[in-house]
């Protein structure tokens, strides 16, 4: 059971197709985007030839208006476990998606019940006065939420929002408890035994990475993808909306912005990301570290992480 973490644009793909490849294991996906089908560009999906290889799981298992949440991923990736080990095969997980991969760690936080009428008009003043206001609010009241949700990410701002409406206290003093149950069993897993691998790099080789994957993205078409997409018959949910790399290419299709600003933009909020994903794998318990020099092949970090899992045995 090898899970491998990092902020976008690590090499985390690579590594997870290089080990599945050696082992005959099957992969699953903990990315919140890579569920969309026909979202496949903005999303950084492996490519075609890698998934002819190698099995993946919970890629292009849902319509891009559809909503997709936290508990609907583990219990995807909870069955297709399941699946994967009757078949007694190896797993390796892989992903970015924080509150996913703690999710699939430590168990679901459920926090505060919802409010129908609260979460409505919620959404109704995000329209009206645009989800930037929201995050703001969510700044003074909750500081460090703010900091891990995208301001881009209307779902996790509303619901913060909610808790703290509904209870008077920040959601993520919630989370801290919930944080807390890693500390309740010595190998800080709850549903199985995970060697937990993460890909570190220097924040200005993080940086050049990223500029270098969005100009390929646009190169590979992100723009008539997205075209495709917002031509379809179903609108695309919040959810899908909010990605990023499509949220700045649907404001420059609507004549918002400009096809060059809207490139700078989606640098600029990526590497938001990758900052918001940094803060939360410092949190996570019994992770073995790798860090990357940058010009370090990919079969070196396999070999690398090889010795890692077969010392840990």
């Amino acid at each position: 059971m090898i899970l491998i973490l990092g902020v976008t644009g690590t090499g985390k793909g690579r590594l997870a197709f290089d080990l599945a490849k050696s082992s005959g294991a099957e992969i699953i996906s903990i990315d919140s985007m890579k569920v969309y089908r026909r979202m496949d560009i903005g999303t950084a999906k492996p490519p075609k030839q890698a998934r002819q290889q190698v099995r993946y799981h919970l890629i292009d298992i849902v319509e891009p208006s559809d909503s997709f949440s936290v508990r609907a991923f583990l219990d995807a990736a909870l069955d297709a476990i399941e699946q994967i080990k009757k078949r007694n095969k190896p797993v390796v997980a892989v992903g970015g998606t924080a509150l996913y991969i703690k999710a699939l760690l430590y168990g679901l936080f459920e926090g505060p019940g919802t409010d129908e009428q609260l979460r409505a008009e919620l959404q109704a003043r995000a329209q009206s006065e645009g989800l930037e206001q929201l995050h703001r609010r969510l700044a003074e009241i909750d500081p460090e939420a703010a900091c891990r949700i995208h301001r881009n990410d209307a779902k996790r701002i509303i619901r913060a929002l909610e808790v703290y409406e509904l209870t008077g206290k920040p959601i993520s003093s919630f989370q801290r408890q919930w944080s807390a149950r890693q500390t309740s069993d010595e190998r800080g897993t709850t549903h199985y035994d995970w060697t937990i691998i993460g890909l570190r790099r220097e924040k200005a080789e993080e940086s050049r990475r990223i500029n270098a994957r969005v100009k390929k993205m646009i190169a590979a078409g992100l723009v008539d993808e997205v075209k495709s997409l917002l031509a379809e018959e179903r609108l695309l949910s919040p959810q899908a909306r909010c990605a990023i790399g499509y949220a700045e290419i649907i404001d420059y299709l609507s004549g918002q912005i400009g096809l060059e600003d809207a490139v700078e933009l989606i640098k600029k909020n990526t590497r938001r990301l990758a900052k918001s994903q940094r803060t939360w794998f410092k949190t996570f318990r019994y992770v073995n570290w790798l860090d990357i020099a940058p010009d370090e092949p990919g079969e070196e970090i396999f070999q690398r992480a090889k010795r890692l899992i077969t010392d840990r045995k």
